[in-house]
Order: C-alpha cells, then sequence, then structure tokens
C-alpha cells in the first residue's frame, strides 16, 4: 500500500542547515480515520467528545467508493472515513489494522512547492500534486509517505471559502446542538514503530521535512519492572506541528508499543493529543459522557507538590479526575490519556493543558505506564 516502505536513507540527502525552512508549515490541517463506520464514529465524536459535524461526503455527493464526516472543535478537525464495499485500500486499510489513522494532513501555503522539496530529498510520493475544485474556489493537496500506512497530505486551502474541501457538503441538523468541551487544538501525534526503526524515521523527518530532534527518551527514562519504550520527539521548526516516534526496548514483558504493534498489524499513530485551556472542566464533561481514562493509584499524589511544586489547580479535583501533572525549566503541564477508543488496544487520545512547559511529562511516564501495564494484564497481553 502507499505509504508503506522509506527509500534508503544511507544515501539520502544531509539534514538541511538550521533556519533554511524548505518546508514552512501553518499546523495540523486534519487527521483522517479509516474507520469501519464512519457515520457511527461521527456520532460517538459527536456525544462523547463534543464535536461538531460540519460536512459530509459519500454518494451523494459523486463519491461512490467511500463515505466521510468532518467533525471538528476548535481548531481540531477530525475525518472519518469508511469504504461503502468490501473492496479497495479503504476497505483493506481497516481490515488489517482496524480502525486507525491514515492521514496526518498539513497545513501550507504552496502544497506544489511542499511535494516537490519534500519528495527530492528522500519522500516517498503518494499523491502528485492536484487541485480540487467546486463552486467556493480550489484546493491544492499533495502527499507523501510516513511509517507503515500512514501518510501526511499537504493542504492549500488559501484560494478556498468552502466547508472543508471540495465534494464535501454541509450538514444542517436543525436538531443537533454541538456541545463542546473545550478542546483548542491537536498538540502531538505520536506514532509506534518497530524495533530498531525509530532512529530510521527520525532521520527521514530530519532529511525529507527538516524537522529537529526536540527530546529524546531512552529505556531509562521510560520504563517499569516489566516493560520500556524508546522515544524521540520531531518537530518542524516553529514547532506547532511534533510527532514523537515510540520503538519498543527489551523488558521482561511484551511491552505497549509491542502490544499495539500486534494488533494494529504495524506502526501506525499510537495517540493524538489534544491541547485544552482547562483540563479539569473537560476532563469532567468527558467523563460524564462516557469516555474512559486509565487511571493512577492516590499515592501519586501525596508528593505531587514535592516533585512538581506550587500549581495552580486544586490537588483533590486532580487526584478526583485522575489528571497528572509533571514540570520542565518553562513551567508546567497537565495531562491524563484515555483507553483505547476502539476495540484493539491501539489508538487512544491524550487530554493536555500546557501552562509554559514545552516537554511531553517526563515525569509521569512511570505512573502511565503502570496503568497502561494494569489493561494490559486485564487482556490478556502483558
Amino acid at each position: 500500500m502507499p505509504g508503506s516502505g522509506l527509500p534508503d536513507l544511507t544515501t539520502a540527502p544531509d539534514a538541511v542547515a538550521p533556519g533554511d525552512d524548505f518546508l514552512p508549515l501553518k499546523g495540523t490541517d486534519y487527521v483522517e480515520f479509516w474507520v469501519g463506520n464512519a457515520r457511527q464514529a461521527a456520532h460517538y465524536y459527536a456525544h462523547a467528545f463534543g464535536f461538531d459535524v460540519i460536512a459530509y461526503l459519500g454518494p451523494e455527493t459523486g463519491h461512490r467508493d467511500r463515505m466521510s464526516y468532518l467533525v471538528t472543535q476548535g481548531k481540531v478537525r477530525f475525518v472519518l472515513t469508511s469504504p461503502m464495499g468490501p473492496e479497495g485500500e479503504i476497505a483493506d486499510h481497516v481490515r488489517l489494522h482496524g480502525d486507525g489513522v491514515r492521514d496526518l494532513a498539513l497545513w501550507v501555503d504552496d502544497a506544489v512547492s511542499a511535494f516537490e522539496e519534500t519528495t527530492k530529498r528522500g519522500g516517498v510520493p503518494v499523491r502528485e500534486p492536484e487541485v480540487l475544485e467546486d463552486e467556493h474556489g480550489t484546493v491544492t493537496v499533495s502527499a507523501i509517505g510516513t511509517y507503515g500506512d500512514t501518510i501526511h497530505t499537504f493542504v492549500d486551502r488559501s484560494a478556498y471559502d468552502g466547508p472543508f474541501l471540495p465534494g464535501y457538503e454541509a450538514i444542517q441538523d436543525d436538531y443537533f446542538t454541538p456541545n463542546p468541551v473545550g478542546l483548542k487544538y491537536v498538540d502531538h501525534c505520536v506514532g509506534n514503530v518497530d524495533l530498531g526503526d525509530m532512529n530510521r524515521y527520525v532521520q527521514y523527518y530530519a532529511d525529507v521535512m527538516g524537522f529537529k530532534n526536540l527530546i529524546s527518551f531512552d529505556d531509562q527514562d521510560i520504563s517499569t519492572e516489566y516493560t520500556a519504550l524508546m522515544s524521540k520527539v520531531m518537530s518542524n521548526g516553529n514547532e506547532r506541528v511534533k510527532f514523537p516516534i515510540n520503538e519498543p526496548a527489551e523488558g521482561k514483558k511484551k511491552s505497549q508499543i509491542e502490544e499495539y504493534l500486534d494488533f494494529y498489524r504495524g506502526p501506525g499513530v499510537q495517540h493524538i493529543a489534544l491541547a485544552t485551556d482547562n483540563i479539569l472542566e473537560t476532563v469532567s464533561k468527558l467523563r460524564s459522557r462516557g469516555v474512559d481514562f486509565l487511571t493512577v493509584p492516590t499515592t501519586y499524589y501525596d508528593e505531587l507538590t514535592e516533585r512538581v511544586g506550587e500549581i495552580d489547580e486544586d490537588l483533590s479535583e486532580l487526584a478526583e479526575l485522575g489528571i497528572l501533572v509533571d514540570r520542565d525549566p518553562d513551567g508546567y503541564l497537565l495531562q491524563i490519556f484515555t483507553k483505547p477508543i476502539g476495540n484493539r488496544p491501539t489508538v487512544f487520545f491524550e487530554i493536555i493543558q500546557r501552562k509554559g512547559a514545552r516537554s511531553f511529562g517526563k515525569g509521569n511516564f512511570k505512573a502511565l505506564f503502570e496503568a497502561i501495564e494494569r489493561e494490559q494484564e486485564r487482556r490478556g497481553n502483558l
């Protein structure tokens, strides 16, 4: 399938010099999930996560092979796509991976230049630059591959004022009132790759997209008694797009990364972190709508203030909701992780609030991974 392989990076061009931003990114444009039932998924995201259902693509709009719904909240755009039959790449993707992320799309000013600059540096071409057009204007798109069957679509929508992309029509439902939970934007997207492949993809993002290695974690940073993993965070120059990349490390038992790779049947997006300005309010609303979160022992909060210093939030409220806290030189962050959102123990979400911190919660890794191990053990996969 497209995006399933990389070139031999031993012959790829050297990483670009600092300041030579040949791929200026304005942020995440959308995240597309290929799922078994897009209509039901749209209802789930609307009623559990507070998304608004904005636009639709399908047979009624001239696309007979698929059905897609666009759901939005703040600057977050999710596209939920299902096949209309058992044949084709969407059906093959869902059959192999289950519900999962196909496309981490990136907002650019020039999708043609983005494609040309990345592919000449070794990027895997998936979609040649193409101009999409309807009565609302034009959108130029192109795409390259990354780990597994995941792709990056470059989107230039500067000449478009429609609801999303040509082929989509706006949804108007007088009986549906959006009820958002305070999600603002995509903070980062995490990928899981096979043992030994992390540095390969780190180099790919550096050479092909000009990304920098923002932070690295080894198996001493991310480990428990039983399992471990390694991770490197790749970021574009303005840090609007951040892609941590994980690989398993040797441990006594099967790690969460290995469990993911087994059930996803290969590399892919593990979780998407969604930012909020009020995590207490956001998580309270999500819990009230049935969203399940990982929990940590209440003893986690006994020494929290000693570890992270004074914070604005009430410790009892954080403990009641299970929210984790960590500090770095720039400030602190609050975070919490959902359980997997589908049948397979693969994709999940992180809810994060940053109060100056630019890091990813290193001080919470042990508590978080022990919580994941408890769930693995319940599933019989530890």
